[in-house]
C-alpha cells in the first residue's frame, strides 16, 4: 500500500497527520509512504526526519494525494476536491453534517471517506478523544483571551484575586470536552456550572474538577437561566456524525452579561449557538448581539506538536491495519472502523450524514459487501 501525506491548507492548520515514528512504523509493516514537502514543519517535524524514518519527500500535492491512502487531518477544501478519486482512500475528520458541497463532492467522485470522529472502540470515539481533551483545555485559554478588553470583552479575570471574585464559566456537555474545560476551569479558580442530560457524567465531571463545581441536569430553561448569569460560557455538545444541535437561542445569547464569551466547541459540526459561524485562528473573535464569540474550526491546531502527537497515537493502529490488510479487509475485520466510513462508491454510509442531507442511507457493511 502506498499512503499519501499532503500538507495542510485549512487556515491556520499546523498539525500533521503522520510523524516520522510513524512513518517508520508504516515502512517496517510493509507500506510505502508519500510526504508533500513541509507537511510537517509547524508541527516541529522536518523533511530531513521524514526520509531518514524511510518516507519518499514529494514537491507537489498532487503527488501526495495520488496514494492508495490518503491521510489527512482536516477536510479537504474546495481547492483540494480535484485530487479526489475513487482510487483512493481518504482518512481523516471530516464533520460530513456541515459541509453539503464537500459531501457531494466526494459523492459524485466515489470516494471512500472514513471520517476519525465516527470511529467508535467500545463505544467511545478513540481518534475524536485527544482532540476533544485539547479543545477542552484550550476553550478556557480562549475564553480568558475573550475576556480581556482588547477583544471586547468585559474585563474579568477568571480567576479573581485575594480582593476580588472569580468569574463565573458555564460549560454545556460533561463528555470529554467538557470534563476537560470544566476541571481547567476550576483549577485557576473560576465558578464552575457543568449541564448535562446524563447524572453519571455530571457525577464524573464534578469529580474530575476535585468537586469544585456546580452541576445541573440540561434543560431548556436551565440553560437560559445558566447562559444569563455566566461570563463564560463553553459549549461542547457533540452528536457523533450529526450537525450540532443548537441549544442556545438567540435570544439566550442577547440576555448575557454585556461583554461575555461564548466558546462554541462544535462549530466544525456545525455549531450549538444560534449566533455562531466560523472564525480562523488569525481572527478567532466576532462580537454578536454584545457577545465575543470564539468558533474556530481547527482549536487543536493552536498547539500543532502536541495535538498531532495525540492524534498519532489515535491513529496508528488503523493505519497499520490498513497496511497489512488493505482498506476493505481493514473495514471488514473491524466494526469500530466501518462505523467511520461515511461514503462508499457514490453511497452515503454514515446515518447522521445522510439525515442532514435526506439523502438514502446505505449501511456501510452493506456497502462494502
Amino acid at each position: 500500500m502506498r499512503i499519501g501525506i499532503p500538507r495542510e491548507t485549512k487556515s491556520g492548520e499546523c498539525r500533521v497527520a503522520v510523524t516520522p515514528s510513524g512513518v517508520r512504523a508504516l515502512r517496517d509493516s510493509g507500506a510505502g509512504i508519500v510526504v508533500e514537502t513541509g507537511a510537517g514543519t509547524a508541527s516541529g517535524f522536518e523533511d530531513r526526519e521524514y526520509r531518514d524514518a524511510g518516507a519518499t519527500i514529494v514537491s507537489t500535492s498532487p503527488e501526495a494525494w495520488s496514494a492508495d491512502l490518503v491521510v489527512k487531518v482536516k477536510e479537504p477544501l474546495s481547492s483540494e476536491y480535484g485530487f479526489l478519486s475513487e482510487s483512493s482512500t481518504l482518512f481523516t475528520f471530516l464533520h460530513l453534517a456541515a459541509f453539503p458541497q464537500l459531501t457531494e463532492e466526494l459523492l459524485t467522485r466515489r470516494v471512500t471517506a472514513i471520517a476519525y470522529e465516527t470511529v467508535v472502540s467500545c463505544g467511545a470515539l478513540p481518534i475524536l478523544r485527544p482532540m476533544s481533551e485539547v479543545a477542552g483545555i484550550l476553550s478556557i485559554q480562549a475564553g480568558a483571551r475573550g475576556l480581556e478588553k482588547g477583544c471586547g470583552g468585559r474585563g474579568v479575570l477568571l480567576a479573581g484575586t485575594d480582593d476580588f471574585p472569580p468569574g463565573d464559566v458555564t460549560v454545556l456537555g460533561a463528555g470529554v470536552v467538557g470534563r476537560n474545560a470544566a476541571r481547567i476551569a476550576a483549577a485557576i479558580g473560576a465558578n464552575v456550572t457543568i449541564l448535562d442530560v446524563n447524572p453519571k457524567k455530571l457525577s464524573e465531571a464534578q469529580g474530575r474538577c476535585g468537586g469544585r463545581a456546580r452541576t445541573i441536569l440540561s434543560t431548556p430553561e436551565a440553560i437560559a437561566g445558566a447562559v444569563k448569569e455566566t461570563d463564560l460560557l463553553v459549549s461542547t455538545v457533540l452528536v457523533a456524525g450529526e450537525r450540532a444541535p443548537c441549544l442556545v437561542t438567540r435570544k439566550m445569547i442577547r440576555s448575557m452579561r454585556p461583554g461575555a464569551v461564548a466558546v462554541d466547541i462544535a462549530i466544525d459540526q456545525g455549531g450549538s449557538l444560534e449566533t455562531s459561524r466560523p472564525t480562523t485562528h488569525a481572527a478567532p473573535f466576532f462580537i454578536e448581539e454584545g457577545v465575543v464569540h470564539y468558533c474556530v474550526t481547527n482549536m487543536p491546531a493552536a498547539v500543532p506538536r502536541t495535538s498531532t502527537q495525540g492524534l498519532m497515537a489515535a491513529t496508528l493502529p488503523y493505519l497499520l491495519s490498513f497496511s497489512e490488510r488493505g482498506v476493505i479487509g481493514a473495514l471488514r475485520s473491524d466494526e469500530g472502523l466501518l462505523a467511520g466510513l461515511n461514503t462508499f462508491n457514490g453511497h452515503v454510509t454514515c446515518e447522521g450524514v445522510a439525515k442532514a442531507f435526506g439523502k438514502t442511507f446505505l449501511t456501510a457493511k452493506e456497502a462494502i459487501r
